[in-house]
């Protein structure tokens, strides 16, 4: 059943990356085998930039030249340009970073008018406890998967050289979970300096998840049953259906499962988000939800759209287009009860409320993919990439002029595969937006966890196994 016929569809997750049922391994955790694809187009190298980190997971470039990289652990690292191999310890937290299996820091930002105007650092991570608990309670380890809850923070540290000055800022700390996956996403800053932060739906990866799971079950207290109480269709709102929240308004609404805008020094929803007008604050803040683990996106260069890549679960792949995430109005992706282009057969055979009253929906209640992908299918004729494995980790969009590749690539849309160990790029049509019928192979990237389009036009990756930084450079 197609979402664009009835009232639509899922995604899939992204955060800590989140595997697939026939790949159960994460582009956090590292685990997975080497994957050889296509040669890289003529002309281009594949060229080591950093090398010695430890599972880094997030590049950012600094105007004045210095290069950020966050590592899964909580350590920050600063490089005073590509050449330098002994980088500065910018930050250390890792008494409050949750480092287990898919979960860490994965999110790292600069603000506009960095350094001299505006001297923070943004980092979005998993914390080591509850909220309004205190870190380290698991201490980077979890003996039973699914019983160790958690939450996620956003905090700005300030900088003074290349050290942090003074303590941690915390801007937002929620999103339950209680699983090892699906956690928070990539932040980064729109033209106008507020802060947008996605996160993931908190629940299993691999088992379908309404709240039932846990030692107590539904340990997050998602209605309609307090922690410890049964969790049954079809009035089940918790584990995956946190994504849905916006829609049960009886309760205060989670930030699971959502992209969401806030003020950079307070946290609170500024005052043009489209949900200003309600009285909870975290409805306020939301700007797009029905994500599963929406780990990385990118703002396309000249509008204020928000392309997202959200991590699949048994079927499907996602790149999700916020057209306006600020004016509105606030899109529904679907998930759990969509995935890809189509109804999610598990979550629609439970019968539960919350997806039932979408599938009767009108049509364009959800908002379908811009693309998905299925873990069976070959993404490009002649890519070389393995299929039956998938978990989409990075993308990236080509300036429309500056950039040294050649003219094809041009405002073209690179994502990556962690699982298949790929490149691809959709290339732009006429209009300027990427089209799903162009997609061409680039190359080869291991265990890529982020995608950046350095200060001379180069695309850059992280490396999450290898520990390295890399770059696909153009002679």
């Amino acid at each position: 059943m197609s979402r664009r016929t009835t009232t639509r569809r899922g995604v899939s997750a992204v955060l800590a990356l989140c595997l697939g049922l026939v790949a159960a391994v994460s582009p956090t955790s590292g685990q997975t085998q080497p994957v050889r694809a296509a040669a890289l187009p003529p002309g281009f190298t594949d060229q080591v930039v950093f090398s010695g980190l430890v599972q880094p997971t997030k590049l950012v470039f600094s105007p004045d030249g210095r290069i950020f990289v966050a590592q899964k652990n909580g350590i920050i690292k600063v490089f005073h340009g590509m050449s330098d191999s002994t980088p500065t310890t910018f930050a250390d937290l890792r008494t409050n970073v949750y480092d287990y299996s898919d979960l860490g820091l994965v999110g790292l930002a600069l603000p506009p008018g960095f350094p001299t105007a505006n001297p923070w650092v943004y980092v979005g991570y998993t914390y080591d406890g509850v909220v309004g608990g205190t870190a380290p309670t698991y201490r980077d380890t979890c003996p039973a998967i699914g019983n160790c809850l958690s939450s996620a923070r956003v905090s700005r540290l300030h900088i003074s050289g290349d050290v942090m000055n003074g303590t941690e800022r915390v801007l937002l700390h929620d999103w339950c979970q209680q699983s090892d996956t699906h956690s928070i996403g990539d932040i980064g800053f729109g033209s106008d300096g507020r802060l947008f932060v996605a996160g993931g739906d908190g629940a299993s990866g691999n088992t379908m998840d309404y709240g039932q799971l846990g030692t107590p079950s539904n340990p997050c207290g998602d209605p309609p049953s307090p922690v410890g109480g049964p969790m049954t269709p079809p009035t089940a709102q918790g584990g995956a259906l946190r994504s849905q929240d916006l829609r049960t308004t009886a309760d205060p609404t989670g930030l699971d499962g959502t992209i969401v805008r806030v003020h950079e020094t307070t946290g609170k929803a500024p005052a043009d988000n489209p949900l200003v007008k309600s009285p909870d604050a975290n409805t306020k803040r939301i700007v797009a939800y029905g994500l599963r683990n929406p780990f990385r996106w990118v703002f396309r260069p000249g509008t204020g759209e928000i392309w997202v890549g959200d991590v699949g679960w048994r079927s499907y792949e996602e790149i999700d287009r916020v057209v306006a995430p600020v004016a509105g109005p606030v899109r529904n992706y679907g998930w759990p009860c969509y995935e890809g282009p189509a109804v999610q057969g598990n979550y629609r055979a439970a019968h539960l409320t919350l997806c039932d009253s979408l599938y009767a929906a009108p049509a364009g209640t959800v908002t379908a993919p811009h693309y998905s992908y299925a873990r069976t299918q070959v993404i490009a004729p002649g890519d070389g990439c393995l299929v039956g494995r998938a978990v989409i980790s990075g993308l990236a969009f080509y300036p429309r002029t500056g950039g040294r590749y050649p003219t094809t690539y041009s405002r073209a849309l690179f994502f990556s595969d962690f699982l298949r160990g790929c490149v691809w790029a959709m290339l732009a049509g006429p209009n300027g937006v990427p089209n799903p019928a162009t997609i061409v192979p680039f190359g080869t990237a291991a265990t890529p966890v982020d995608l950046q389009i350095g200060p001379e036009g180069d695309l850059y990756y992280v490396d999450l196994s290898g520990g390295t930084v890399r770059r696909f450079h153009y002679n």
